[in-house]
């Protein structure tokens, strides 16, 4: 019961990240446009891979928290531009998420699920969309909550349940490992570098594209929404567990790219 409470109020701050993030059109349409090519690409790699499995979902989402904290690393040579590029690609990602949670898997959905995952994450959205609430607060007070508290706990605990060594070379956890890894370069780079061809976009100030190159590693790094889905899609167990195997290592792989990544451009620039 109490997971289940911490994890309401997360998919509540998602809500409200939702909002407010993208309530200005011209700042995230090309982060919008990036996530949804860096949620169809990996679906399609993990599916051409394995089509057996049912988790072609887990290798879509993007942890906010964990590619933030890859690159608050940074330090001195973090882009302000790159972070709101990534804030706002990440915030698109969880939406899109939550749609394709709503579509795909609603009948999978038990009444708690529910509430603590779709149920919250609109109650948050409702919230932040009356003028007279104090969002921005709440906010302010949920972000340090969530990113050093809930996630970790969620994580950890989940995490904790294990998988076994001759999971780490399934088709699943390979399917998810390559899904997440290259998918997610290839969609985002790839999208935004269509919508900027295109001029449907434009690339935001201070942002070298090259730079979007290393976001869509970071978005790589995908657990707390990506178990979420796992524990609503899939029955199996064994099936659970190279899920997890493949999130592990595909965070790992995508958070030393993406920080390496970024770190060696600025000096390029």
């Amino acid at each position: 019961m109490a997971m289940d409470l911490l994890i309401a109020i997360f998919f509540f701050f998602i809500g409200l990240e939702i909002t407010t993030t993208l309530s200005h059109p011209k700042q995230i349409l090309l982060p919008s446009i990036a996530a949804l090519g860096g949620m169809i690409f990996p679906a399609v790699i993990f599916l051409v891979i394995d089509s057996e499995s049912g988790g072609w979902a887990t290798a879509m989402p993007t942890d906010l928290a964990l590619a933030l904290g890859v690159f608050a690393l940074l330090g001195s040579k973090a882009n302000p531009a790159v972070r709101l590029f990534l804030l706002t690609l990440a915030v698109a990602d969880d939406l899109f998420s939550l749609i394709i949670l709503a579509i795909f898997y609603s009948k999978d959905l038990d009444l708690i699920h529910s509430a603590t995952t779709l149920g919250a994450a609109a109650l948050g959205a409702i919230f932040a969309s009356i003028p007279a609430l104090p969002t921005k607060k709440v906010i302010r007070l949920l972000a340090p909550l969530c990113t050093y508290l809930i996630v970790p706990i969620y994580v950890i605990s989940k995490l904790s349940q294990g998988f076994a060594i001759s999971d780490l070379t399934s088709k699943t956890t390979t399917a998810l490992v390559i899904a997440r890894i290259v998918g997610k370069i290839l969609g985002i780079s790839l999208f935004a570098w269509l919508a900027l061809r295109v001029r449907f976009a434009i690339l935001p100030d201070g942002l070298h594209f090259s730079e979007i190159v290393g976001v869509g590693a970071l978005a790589g790094m995908g657990l707390t929404v990506s178990i979420v889905i796992a524990e609503v899609a899939i029955a199996s167990e064994r099936v659970q567990g190279e899920i997890r195997a493949g999130l592990v290592i595909s965070a790992l792989i995508s958070g030393v790219i993406g920080y390496f990544w970024l770190k060696k451009v600025p000096a390029a620039r």
